[in-house]
């Protein structure tokens, strides 16, 4: 038996941005499946209703792959696929699998000889690369720093010789509420030549993104409590 096709549909970053995120291959996607795997059920119901789903969603077969759902085994999200049924895989905000959980997903639907369809849509951090400034030939996305302050110093201390060494863009994230820690980190353990971009709630209607050296930024006053961000130096010299 032929399986399905796991589609990889991405989400509007923030709220009221679904005009900016949505193609017509995408609507016509959502509107051929009726199978889904998501991050979260009630993000994923409202997006596909904002996106123009067309099937009544008492029709729909939604699939959680939420944080209690982790760790088990992944058999159970594959019996559509396998039955040769096409399946949508959502995260939460952005593209799943980059920076996202869906990524185990992905690899299993690969090692299950299952073909993966990635849809164009709205990324953070490509988005923030984009609008930085800085070098797209090379780059790296770290993701987290450590929590630990002294860890954490150290690490953005590193990132930066890898930027001048390398001419590397280095992008990296925080959970939203210690923002304003990590850039207090950044400021105080990068250069002050040192390039830092701050994308901040990016599509979002105060989407904030600006780019200065480190020394400019420590007279800054930016507040980015809560708000989803990229940060992103670069030392080319």
């Amino acid at each position: 038996m032929k399986k399905g096709t796991l589609f990889l549909i991405p989400v509007p970053l923030a709220d009221n941005a679904a005009h900016k995120s949505f193609t017509p291959f995408l609507v016509d996607t959502i509107n051929s499946i009726k199978t889904y795997i998501v991050e979260n059920e009630k993000t994923a119901r409202k997006f596909l209703k904002e996106a123009g789903l067309k099937t009544p969603q008492s029709e729909l077969s939604i699939h959680d792959y939420g944080k209690h759902k982790r760790g088990s085994s992944l058999a159970a999200f594959f019996k559509e696929l396998n039955e040769g049924i096409d399946v949508g895989l959502m995260s939460e905000a952005g593209c799943p699998g980059v920076a996202d959980p869906g990524a185990d997903i992905v690899a299993e639907a690969h090692k299950r000889n299952i073909k993966v369809v990635p849809l164009v849509g709205p990324n953070a951090m490509l988005q923030a690369l984009m609008s930085s400034g800085f070098s797209g030939q090379s780059y790296a996305f770290t993701g987290y720093l450590p929590i630990d302050k002294g860890d954490r110093a150290k690490r953005i201390k590193d990132l930066e010789q890898l930027s001048q060494r390398y001419r590397q863009t280095q992008l990296f994230m925080e959970t939203p509420f210690r923002n304003n820690h990590l850039l207090e980190d950044i400021l105080k353990n990068c250069q002050p030549n040192t390039m830092l971009c701050v994308a901040c709630n990016i599509n979002a209607e105060d989407e904030f993104i600006k780019t200065l050296p480190v020394g400019l930024w420590r007279k800054e006053k930016v507040d980015l409590h809560k708000k989803p961000t990229v940060f992103l130096i670069y030392k080319g010299n």
